[in-house]
């Protein structure tokens, strides 16, 4: 059975969220809620994704919340980066919550992916809020802030893509064990990226591009569809690096 998870990507239009060291969060969050989209369409099969925001917009938090709850989610992600004095990673469940719930336990799945990809800054651990987001909402629901964006060391990691790669893939792990999704099948994985192979049949030339960063990926999207309009049947292979 499918499921369905509502990204939110923290902030929008005229409101920025924090600031600091020539970063905003609100273009970040929206950064990482696309890559998180990406990585699990890429990889898993059994999910419908909805983003609160694709673009630089506002919406109340009340708006964000009604949105999840019309689509019926099952899990419910806002992504956010932190401010005010800190480093690191930590997460966090509405505070009427206990730990023996099943937002809890699911939030325990999340909480240990997104860390093993957030190594490179301290695990603040997962906490209790009353926020509006988490209260409002209907269904499982985790709210995340990645690093301090007024700490210049954590501000650093947030201004190269390979660490928002990292924070993305361990959001899209988080999410796909806490909702037990299944990983797509490929009959085989190469790491010599952007080569393609040519396989044939009666019918059709098949091409499968072969893919692993974000970057690559995205040439890779560029390198299919060109090839499609060509005639051609071709997709993507991802592995992971």
């Amino acid at each position: 059975m499918s499921k369905t998870l509502v990204l939110d990507p923290g902030h929008g239009g005229s409101d920025p969220g924090a600031v600091g060291n020539g970063l905003r969060e609100k273009d970040l969050t929206l950064d990482i809620c696309k890559r998180v989209k990406k990585y699990l369409e890429s990889n898993y099969t059994g999910i419908k994704i909805h983003m609160t925001r694709t673009t630089d917009k506002y919406l109340s938090l009340s708006q964000r919340a009604q949105f999840a709850n019309s689509k019926k989610a099952d899990l419910f992600v806002s992504v956010h980066i932190n401010a005010g004095g800190g480093t690191g990673y930590e997460d966090f469940i509405h505070n009427s919550l206990s730990n023996s719930s099943t937002t809890a336990k699911m939030r325990d799945t999340f909480h240990k992916e997104v860390v093993k990809e957030q190594s490179f800054w301290r695990n603040r651990g997962k906490k209790k809020a009353n926020f509006a987001v988490l209260r409002e909402t209907k269904m499982a629901a985790i709210l995340t802030e990645n690093g301090f964006i007024d700490n210049k060391n954590d501000a650093d990691k947030l201004k190269k893509s390979s660490y928002l790669d990292k924070i993305a893939k361990g959001h899209a792990e988080g999410i796909a064990k806490a909702l037990n999704l299944k990983k797509k099948t490929t009959s085989s994985t190469s790491k010599n990226t952007t080569t393609s192979t040519k396989k044939t049949n009666s019918k059709k030339t098949y091409y499968r591009v072969v893919a692993g960063s974000y970057t690559e990926r995205k040439n890779a999207d560029a390198q299919v569809a060109r090839l499609k309009k060509a005639g051609f049947d071709a997709f993507i292979d991802i592995y992971e690096k």
